[in-house]
Formats: structure tokens, sequence, C-alpha cells
């Protein structure tokens, strides 16, 4: 077909739908194919400097079950994996995230995502350090973000340190703290 100059074509509502709905697709497309070539996994870390003794501090980490009075939107349970591991379930956003405990000393805490079916999974290391008159809280995460869809939005969208961050900003708040995230 030769459009002529100054001719102008009527484009119909069923074309731009076509137009509207071709070109979600083809986001949808592009959005699965970065996923793809993302690493499934990641590594990331966050320290927070608070004025409060590191066994305090550290205390109130362990303590899973108070989680609830300082973490707005979150209910926890207790929950007992195979093998007799032990652990929590963290519920927020209608989520539920069975968290195993690898290992706990006197300063350091180390958790596992226990639910292999979820999209994402990995460990979370809390360390508490004597930091002058006060702590040094580190959390470091080791994820997986096994759906391509989620790692996109993971990795561009939320950002894997966001779920760091609000744990932390929460545990200042906490103990009367804004804090800087590091």
């Amino acid at each position: 077909m030769t459009i002529l100059p100054g001719f102008t074509r009527k484009v119909t509502l069923m074309q731009w739908l076509l137009i509207i709905v071709g070109a979600i697709v083809a986001l949808i497309i592009l959005v699965v194919v970065i996923g793809l070539l993302l690493p499934k996994a990641h590594r990331v870390s966050r320290t927070i400097r608070l004025q409060q003794n590191p066994q305090m501090v550290f205390e109130t980490i362990r303590d899973w079950k108070s989680y609830p009075a300082w973490r707005q939107g979150v209910s926890v349970q207790e929950w007992t994996g195979p093998n007799g591991a032990t652990g929590w379930v963290e519920k927020m956003n209608r989520m539920e995230i069975p968290l195993q405990i690898l290992e706990s000393s006197s300063n350091k805490l180390v958790t596992k995502i226990a639910d292999p079916k979820l999209p994402f999974g990995g460990t979370w290391t809390y360390e508490v350090q004597p930091d002058g008159t006060g702590s040094a809280v580190t959390i470091t995460e080791d994820g997986e973000v096994y759906n391509p869809i989620f790692r996109f939005v993971s990795k561009f969208i939320m950002g894997h340190k966001s779920t760091l961050n609000g744990y932390l900003r929460a545990l200042g708040k906490k103990f009367g703290q804004d804090v800087m995230l590091q």
C-alpha cells in the first residue's frame, strides 16, 4: 500500500489494542530474558551502629519471639523441621517464611530459609561486635532467587538490600535510634 504525502491513516481501536498487547508481551519477554541472564546467587551486607550494649542487641536479635513488638507487620510462630531442626516462621505480607537456625553463639546467629518451594532461598548471618561504647550490627544475606521474573524484580525493583534495610531500621527504632545504613 502506497501512502501519499499528506495522507493520514486512522488507527482503529483494535489496532491500538494489538499494539498495547504486543508491547506488554515484549516487555514480559524482556524481563524474563534479563532475569535468566542474572546470576541466581547474590551476597549483600549491611552494617549499622547502635548506642547499645552488644549483648543486649544480640539478645534482641536472637529473641525472634519478640519480633512482632518491634517489626511492623511481622508475626512469628515456632517451627520444628525434619531431624529436629528448630527455628521460626515469619509471616508478613501474606507470605510465610520458615527460618531454620543453623548456628547461634554469643555474637553470631545464622539462619536459613527452610522452604525449598519458595521462589528464593539462602542464609542470613547476624553479627554483633563492640563498637566504642555501643555496637556494630552486620547482617549478610547469601541469597538465591530461582524464578527469573522474581530475580529481575529483586535486583532492579525491590533491590537485594531492601529486606536488610527494613530489618535494621526497625532494630534501630527499637532502641530509639534512626540508623545510618552502610
